[in-house]
């Protein structure tokens, strides 16, 4: 194998390990950010439960007539 051909494999293989990395580095903060937004709905839902029963708010409640 010529010495130039093995150079551009190693700099090929260099560039695609950048890129894995950073795709990488992407995935793990999008994971985070999915994590910190399922706990924030978890948050919302609790509340919302909450404000149901403080203002006695039924899920079954029929829409006025009018609707």
């Amino acid at each position: 194998m010529s010495e130039s051909r093995l150079t551009e494999l190693e700099s090929r293989q260099a560039f695609q390990d950048d890129t894995l990395q950073a795709l990488n580095d992407i995935v793990v903060q999008q994971q985070r950010q999915i994590e910190r937004l399922q706990l924030q709905v978890e948050a919302l839902a609790r509340r919302l439960q909450a404000m149901s029963v403080q203002f006695d708010i039924a899920d079954d409640e029929a829409p006025p007539p009018h609707y």
